[in-house]
């Protein structure tokens, strides 16, 4: 038999195993690679969130996500490259919602002003819609608009008095219809 080279023993012996292989398919099981690369992730994470229930919290749910796709994770060129990039995003998409429940809770966030403002309308016509035609006129040109009585009386045709007298009857009506009577 000839003499053998390094080169011919290895392909005689098969695909070689680099250390931690569990699968036969020259792939690194994601036991080993969780056992190399779970503490320098959390001190990254650590270091990034100077805190370290967080940290911890955020290298689990990586590695949650690169267990859930360890088949393609695991061809990749460079798979601890990958869980930091995954542990990174986690961490932005953290702060984030947590920016975002802030301003809810500050209230700085702007309320959903088109369906809000749909409401209004439709809230104030309900309220209008029982007033006379002439109560309902002096009080939307008086109040709406904060016209004086003088101009809103000369849109109508009528005395100035007859307008605010026209509006305050309206206001009473509205606030008995309401529920905001002071009596």
């Amino acid at each position: 038999m000839p003499p053998m080279n390094d080169l011919a023993v290895a392909q005689r012996a098969g695909p070689r195993r680099p250390p931690g292989t569990e699968t036969g398919q020259g792939q690194p099981g994601f036991e080993s690679f969780f056992e190399r690369h779970h503490v320098p992730l959390y001190r990254a994470l650590w270091l990034v969130t100077r805190n370290r229930h967080e940290a911890e919290e955020i290298m689990q749910d990586a590695f949650l996500k690169l267990w859930e796709r360890w088949d393609r994770v695991a061809t990749l060129p460079d798979p601890e490259g990958y869980l930091f990039r995954t542990a990174l995003n986690l961490w932005r998409s953290r702060l984030r919602r947590a920016a975002v429940a802030v301003r809810k809770a500050v209230h700085q966030l702007p309320p959903d002003d088109q369906m809000a403002a749909v409401e209004q309308r439709d809230a104030m016509a309900r309220a209008l819609k029982p007033l006379p035609s002439r109560q309902r006129a002096a009080v939307v040109l008086m109040d709406l608009p904060d016209l004086p009585s003088e101009e809103a009386a000369r849109i109508l045709g009528v005395k100035a008095v007859t307008v605010r007298v026209l509006a305050a009857r309206a206001r009473a009506t509205l606030r008995k219809d309401l529920g905001e009577d002071d009596g």
